[in-house]
């Protein structure tokens, strides 16, 4: 037999062939169940929101899940977890399985509170975002209709007489309305002392009931309580003035020349979710946000969208962590 005769193939031992039989078997049942497998969600999703029920997270939230429960055909459940100025439903949320099932709904809280709080857990490493949602139009500077000012220029007037007397609500420290109300009174020169709620309902309450003398509220929150007389509107924190309360200037308009304030509200999974699950939601996230009855409901309570990449919210998040941390040092406060 020369070397170009064919040699005749070598026949598989009996050990090879079940090999063989083994690995193909394995490949079939893997192709099966990729082809099988339920697709993402199977049961209904917990929305953590670390307030108490009925501020704009909850509406926010509601109206967000029921657009998406509409394609995915599961309910999007709000689970209210209040406490410590929105530390306790993050950390929930942070040690929640990230299988999917659970997400963390807050506002640039989230990125704010490290600077003021010693947190247990971390805002970047422990979450994965998911997508931002809205922002406010700005926020409304209130007073109890007691109070003898009727413009920013006469509260500025009245703080600087009576240093440290007037008392102003916030809901959380290192939260929105509490760095916006500081931010507002370094733009100003003025002192006021604090006064913490759980959430936004009960500081409104107190406003209107005159516990408290004055406070930045959501448009949201403030709208009603304007119109009905039960607080006093001086400005509001935005570039421009919103339709729903148009008398109510801006408050650079009112004096505090370059004065700007807002907030944003995102979502969040746990650290650990698979990929594939969080650019799912943050896909219908922003097909909702895109949508016409969403779009006017979120207007008619003062939100706008703010949409952007995964990548772009992240970087948003790791920005405003850094920004706040200066804003803090400026006001000498430390994590406490």
């Amino acid at each position: 037999m020369n070397a170009l005769t064919k040699q005749p193939r070598p026949r598989a031992t009996p050990i090879q062939s079940l090999v063989a039989i083994a690995v193909s078997l394995a490949a079939a049942n893997t192709a099966f169940a990729q082809k099988t497998a339920p697709e993402y969600p199977t049961r209904p999703i917990r929305i953590i929101v670390p307030f108490v029920a009925g501020g704009p997270m909850d509406l926010i939230g509601r109206v967000v899940g029921q657009k998406i429960t509409s394609v995915w055909g599961q309910n999007f459940i709000i689970d209210n977890r209040a406490g410590a100025g929105g530390i306790i439903g993050t950390e929930a949320a942070a040690k929640a399985p990230p299988d999917g099932y659970t997400l963390l709904h807050t506002s640039s809280s989230h990125a704010q509170l490290a600077a003021f709080n010693k947190l247990p857990y971390d805002p970047l490493r422990d979450f994965a975002p998911a997508g931002s949602a809205t922002r406010v139009v700005g926020y409304v500077l209130a007073v109890h209709p007691s109070m003898p000012v009727k413009s920013v220029k006469e509260l500025i007037a009245l703080a600087r007489k009576n240093p440290d007397k007037l008392n102003y609500g916030n809901t959380g420290i290192g939260g929105v309305l509490y760095i916006g109300t500081e931010l507002f009174s370094a733009a100003t020169g003025i002192k006021m002392n604090t006064v913490q709620y759980k959430g936004i309902g009960q500081m409104v309450n107190d406003l209107a009931g005159g516990h408290i003398d004055l406070a930045f509220l959501t448009s949201s929150s403030a709208v009603g309580m304007v119109k009905a007389g039960r607080v006093r509107a001086l400005g509001i924190s935005g570039a421009k003035r919103w339709k729903q309360l148009p008398d109510v200037p801006t408050i650079d308009e009112a004096g505090v020349k370059g004065f700007e304030y807002y907030a944003w509200f995102g979502f969040w999974y746990p650290a650990g979710t698979p990929a594939e699950h969080v650019n799912k939601f943050h896909g219908e996230l922003n097909k909702a946000l895109a949508a016409p009855d969403v779009l006017a409901r979120f207007d008619e309570v003062g939100f706008e969208p703010y949409v952007m990449s995964i990548a772009e919210f992240g970087k948003l998040v790791a920005r405003e962590i850094d920004i706040t941390r200066k804003i803090a040092a400026q006001l000498g406060v430390k994590p406490q």
